[in-house]
This record gives structure tokens, C-alpha cells and sequence, in this order.
């Protein structure tokens, strides 16, 4: 049974990605590649084992489901460390299957403790320290609270890290509160180190922060939107760039998205298109009907917005994009029929819609589009 449209996901052009990112960073500092939103909307199942094939062997997902799905698909040696939400219902599972995960509230310490008596199994945990973003971690105060409480209970866990996040790391608007973050993590790690807990490695920084911050690598970074070749922002990628002697992008964009045209309509000058009266026909008009609409992630925003590439040409949105559906204006482009395809994301004839600049139509970010992409739509690996 195929959908109404598939993603396809260019495997030469992820593991080219993660062999830049490896080559740049130093290479004693560990990749943890982030599959968390379904690999940022490109499949967790898909994405995992190419990922292994360019040697990644650490994975960050935010819940125990996104865990499960990964362990389906990676080899036994694999790690795979939750970031997020860990229910008392998935506790035991987590535990018993080897699962890091973190902990940034005493109480989950204290959950953690009593299922690894039950099973007679260490829970490897991250202490999350709260250093700046005021999101997850622990402050210095239940901080101690913490370590006492592992102190007492060596057998009972393993603290493989210390971690925690930068509060925007992707511009230079945020440069100080970055550098009081990274200076309050080390007087942290310090802290518990001397007071007994020895994390086994260290780790703070995000895709942005380990392009642009050195000292925020430490042993591993956890590297999201750029191993699927997109910047955090266009202020990364011009930090970047402009300490290179070649200027071209290094990131190749993995993800394409394709539909077909479903149905070819004629409009005469004057009539509305697709619901109310956002789209007034000013001439005769030949439209194409495509099966993608907001409920497979296209956004209701992109209505009147949108570009698609179609017979070799760009072709704009036209009207509401409805739940299911969205019409594309096809009055310019000869020898349009039913079955052609329509790229919504990718390449086409030397043409490119690119999420960059998808997202600048609506004014959503790379990692929001990417996210909103359902699992519903069937995903290919191709090359």
C-alpha cells in the first residue's frame, strides 16, 4: 500500500554529513546523534542504521518509546541515552534494557534507586545541572541532595555523565549567558567531583554550541539539525563559513518530499479557488490538485504562499491548503498530466525547494517543519 506521498532520505549525503562532523570536531570527543522527533521528521527507523554505517554509535532520543524504536534497529553495542521524559511505567524497561537516560529531579533519583534494587540492575544515568536555561536540572541546593543520595548507592547506579543545555547557543545575541552557563557547569562539575560522584564523561553542547563554542565540546556532543544539513541558523553557518578558505556549504540536505498531481481542473477568470475567497482566479486558469495537505505536515500558513516544483518548473500554492489536499497553480507549465510528480522538498529539473527557504514563507523554523512531518508518510532510503 503506498501513501500520497513519500519522504525520501539520500543515505550518501547523511553519512557525508556525519564524516564532516566527526572529521571538524576533535576526534577523542564522542558524537551522540540527536533521533529525537522521529529523527527531526526523517525517520527513526530509516535513519539509525546509516547512521551506524558512518560510525555513530551513541544515540539521544527524548522519551522511552523514541528509545524503543531505536533499539529495534541498532546493533547490540549501540547506546541510546533519553534526554526527556522517562514514565514510572517504562522505568523497569529502561533499566533492564541498559537505557542512560537523565535525571534532573531528586524524586526520579529516588524511582531510579528503588527499581535497580528490584531487578538487581544499575540505572545508568546524566545528572542534568541547571546552569542558565531554567528548563530541566538540578540547582546546586537539590544538587547535593543528589549526590548524597548516590553516594549511599553506589551499587545502584551508574553516573555516566554530567550534562546540560545552552540557552541559545545559535546566536550571538545570547554570547554571555552562554559563557556564564559553560562557567557555571565547570564550577559544577568541580563541585561534584570533589564531593565524591566522578560523571564518566561531560557533556553540554548542542549542533550550534559545538560549532561555534570549542570549550562546550568536553567528551561527547549531541549533535541534532546539522547531521541532516541544515544550520541552526544562518548566523552559524556565516560564523562558520567565514573562518574557511573554501565557501561552500559542507551540509548536504538528506530529506526529499514527493507527491504526484491527483486531478487537473480548469478555472474561469473571476471564480474563487479552494474554500472562501482567499484566491480570486484574475484569468483563466489550469490548476493542479496534489494529495499533501496540513495534516501530512504541509502548513495551513503556506495557503497563497507555497512553491512546488512541477514539470520541471516552480509553481506557487494557490488558495487554502486544506487537511488533505493543496492546488497548485499550473496554468504556464506545458504538458501538465495526472501521476507527474510534484516535489514538495528537494530538486527538480536544476530547480530546489529548499526547507530554508519553506520556512521563511511562514515564518516557522527548520526544526518545527522538520518535526511536524507525521510518521504516517511512508519513508525510502535511496543512493
Amino acid at each position: 500500500m503506498t501513501g500520497t506521498s513519500v519522504i525520501e532520505i539520500d543515505r550518501s549525503a547523511l553519512i557525508h554529513n556525519l564524516n564532516f562532523i566527526q572529521d571538524y570536531l576533535v576526534r577523542d570527543v564522542k558524537v551522540s546523534s540527536v533521533i529525537k522527533a522521529n529523527a527531526y521528521g526523517h525517520g527513526i527507523e530509516e535513519f539509525v542504521p546509516i547512521a551506524e554505517m558512518a560510525g555513530i554509535n551513541h544515540f539521544s532520543v527524548f522519551s522511552a518509546d523514541e528509545a524503543q524504536r531505536a533499539c529495534k534497529v541498532k546493533q547490540p553495542e549501540t547506546e541510546v541515552m533519553i534526554m526527556g521524559w522517562v514514565s514510572d511505567e517504562n522505568l523497569e524497561w529502561v533499566i533492564k534494557n541498559q537505557i542512560q537516560f537523565y535525571v534532573f529531579e531528586y524524586l526520579n533519583l529516588e524511582k531510579a534507586a528503588k527499581v535497580a534494587k528490584k531487578l538487581k540492575e544499575k540505572a545508568i544515568i546524566h545528572l542534568e545541572v541547571e546552569t542558565g536555561m531554567n528548563r530541566t536540572g538540578f540547582i546546586q541546593k537539590d544538587l547535593k541532595k543528589a549526590v548524597d543520595f548516590i553516594s549511599k548507592n553506589k551499587d545502584l547506579f551508574v553516573v555516566k555523565g554530567l550534562c546540560t543545555h545552552y540557552a541559545g547557543a545559535e546566536s550571538i545575541a545570547n554570547h554571555v549567558r552562554i559563557q556564564k552557563q559553560l562557567k557555571k557547569y565547570n564550577q559544577l562539575y568541580k563541585w561534584i567531583v570533589n564531593n565524591g560522584v566522578v560523571p564518566e564523561i561531560r557533556h553540554t553542547a548542542c549542533s550550534a554550541a559545538a560549532m561555534s563554542y570549542p570549550r562546550t565540546r568536553m567528551d561527547m556532543v549531541r549533535i541534532g539539525i546539522i547531521q541532516y544539513g541544515f544550520w541552526p541558523t544562518l548566523e552559524t553557518y556565516i560564523q562558520y563559513i567565514s573562518k574557511q578558505m573554501d565557501k561552500t556549504d559542507p551540509l548536504i540536505r538528506i530529506i526529499s518530499w514527493r507527491s504526484k498531481v491527483m486531478s487537473l481542473k480548469k478555472v474561469k477568470t473571476g471564480e474563487f479557488v479552494s474554500y472562501g475567497t482567499a484566491y480570486l482566479a484574475n484569468e483563466d486558469k489550469i490548476i493542479a490538485i496534489v494529495p499533501v495537505g496540513y495534516s501530512h505536515g504541509y502548513s495551513l500558513s503556506l495557503s497563497n504562499q507555497g512553491r512546488v516544483l512541477v514539470g520541471g518548473q516552480r509553481a506557487g500554492v494557490i488558495g487554502v491548503v486544506n487537511m488533505n489536499m493543496l492546488i497548485v497553480d499550473v496554468t504556464t507549465i506545458p504538458d501538465i498530466e495526472v501521476g507527474d510528480d510534484v516535489v514538495l522538498i528537494g530538486t527538480q529539473n536544476g530547480l530546489d525547494i529548499s526547507l530554508a527557504s519553506f520556512a521563511d514563507f511562514n515564518n516557522q523554523l527548520n526544526y518545527e517543519l522538520l518535526a511536524r512531518l507525521p510518521m504516517n508518510i511512508p519513508r525510502k532510503v535511496k543512493n
